[in-house]
């Protein structure tokens, strides 16, 4: 399950624009972008994804990408920098 490994993750940023400064420097394991996500919101991560050959997992909806990142609130994308145990 993607959630589970959000979850279990060490590092993970949470957002548009925090998934995409890591994208331009540190350059993730993966990247969690949600379908009910508007696409002109997550076009710029989804781009910059294939440019730099960062795999991208599609889960199901904002909210429940939110509830794995530990928030209350919805996230279109998330970006796992460092994996869990």
């Amino acid at each position: 399950m993607p959630y589970d490994r959000i979850r279990r993750a060490r590092k993970v940023v949470i957002g548009t624009n925090q998934t995409i400064k890591a994208l331009e420097q540190k350059m993730p394991l993966e990247v969690y972008v949600a379908k009910d996500a508007d696409r002109h919101v997550v076009s710029r991560v989804i781009d910059l994804c294939e440019q730099n050959r960062v795999p991208i997992t599609w889960v199901d909806s904002m909210r429940r990408l939110g509830k794995a990142c530990g928030i209350d609130v919805g996230a279109a994308v998330a970006a796992l920098l460092e994996d869990g145990p």
